[in-house]
């Protein structure tokens, strides 16, 4: 188990890095969006390559977050049944979830999506649109996203399981942030009391 944790450890390292580069793409995509927009509106000039530019980065602040997301555990949960459990039954439908839903769909969409992008890679296909941009990149955002979904789900399985099994803390009180469903979670528990 020692080593295993070590290796989450470098896969959290990898996310959280992956993760905090992401933010940048975010305010080039709105850079790059307003100035289409100003350029557009001041000199009526407009460029599929720039609103291609735009999807490009949207999908790749999506995919390329997904992992980073999980290790924040901020992805949507629904915690107004499960946050009434202990940790350690919380902890075993993680460990559930992981292996039986998020695991699988994770490895299948990265196996099918990787032959996408070595097509698309090796014909050099150039966007249909006039002016627009080579399909690769965009193509290569999936199949990198969820193999960082993957180690990251790897990660998470590994750290709870060494939660249940007592070797090791409890990984979601690290990120214990009041995420909107866990207010919602504590409104309806309180007007539940409120009502007895």
């Amino acid at each position: 188990m020692p080593l295993l944790l070590r290796i989450s450890r470098l896969i959290d390292g990898l996310n959280e890095r992956v993760g905090k580069a992401v933010y940048w793409l975010v305010l080039a995509m709105v850079l790059i969006s307003a100035g289409n927009a100003i350029v557009r509106k001041i000199f009526n000039y407009s460029s599929n390559a720039f609103l291609e530019a735009q999807w490009y980065l949207f999908s790749a602040v999506f995919l390329l977050a997904a992992g980073y997301t999980l290790l924040r555990n901020e992805h949507v949960r629904i915690d107004v049944i499960a946050g009434r459990f202990s940790p350690k039954a919380q902890a075993w439908i993680d460990i559930l979830g992981t292996l039986f839903f998020l695991m699988p769909m994770a490895i299948l969409i990265t196996w099918l999506s990787w032959p996408v992008f070595v097509l698309k890679f090796t014909s050099g296909e150039i966007s249909g649109s006039a002016g627009g941009l080579i399909v690769w990149p965009a193509r290569l955002m999936l199949p990198v996203g969820f193999f960082l979904l993957v180690l990251q789900g790897f990660s998470e399985l590994v750290k709870r399981i060494a939660f249940v099994t007592g070797q090791g803390p409890d990984p979601v009180s690290r990120h214990e942030a009041h995420a909107a469903e866990a207010e919602l979670a504590e409104e309806i528990r309180k007007l539940a009391e409120g009502k007895s």
